[in-house]
């Protein structure tokens, strides 16, 4: 014997759920595919477009934590993907801004949507830097090894395991690439 109302609301629930988990993976998605125009939009110069999307890539994101809850939206793999992409879009603008990297006034970020930015900004910076140096900016390009060095360094203070372990270990090995840019630009004096 079965209780019909009861699989009813279990059916209703269900399908709130999935209406919910639908229109955070669309919202989510728009945010990372933009989030990455705005890091491309700052490879080419573009600051001014880069400032204006990162503004709009914010309003989505507090209005998407205003209509689902922070919490809700966590639940969502997606959601965490795009957060990181435009975490590594606000740090890249922030540095090319020369401005410092801290914590995203208005928007809940959690600790591992910020600590993945983080490390793949550093695979940005290596990029940068080699632009820079083929556009015979040295200095510049010299300063993206301090900024991975000075990320890498908070790093070290962590306990990563998992997904983060990987990240981590992506930045370290970017830090190497900026490394070895350095080492071949001291050879050229």
């Amino acid at each position: 014997m079965l209780n019909k109302k009861f699989f009813t609301e279990l059916k209703t629930e269900y399908s709130k759920k999935e209406s919910e988990r639908r229109q955070i993976i669309s919202a989510s998605n728009a945010v990372l595919h933009d989030a990455k125009r705005v890091i491309f939009s700052l490879h080419r110069g573009d600051n001014k477009k880069a400032l204006e999307s990162l503004s709009d890539i914010e309003t989505r994101l507090k209005k998407l934590q205003k209509n689902f809850g922070y919490e809700r939206l966590e639940e969502e793999g997606a959601y965490g993907a795009g957060v990181e992409e435009y975490v590594e879009a606000k740090m890249f603008y922030l540095v090319i801004a020369k401005k410092p990297l801290g914590k995203v006034a208005g928007i809940k970020i959690s600790a591992a949507s910020y600590l993945g930015g983080l490390s793949d900004l550093c695979g940005e910076l290596v990029r940068q830097a080699v632009n820079l140096a083929a556009a015979g900016k040295i200095k510049e390009a010299r300063a993206n090894k301090q900024i991975i060095s000075d990320i890498i360094a908070e790093f070290v203070e962590f306990d990563f395991t998992g997904y983060l372990r990987t990240k981590y270990d992506q930045a370290n090995s970017h830090f190497r690439k900026m490394e070895q840019i350095d080492y071949e630009l001291n050879l050229r004096k």
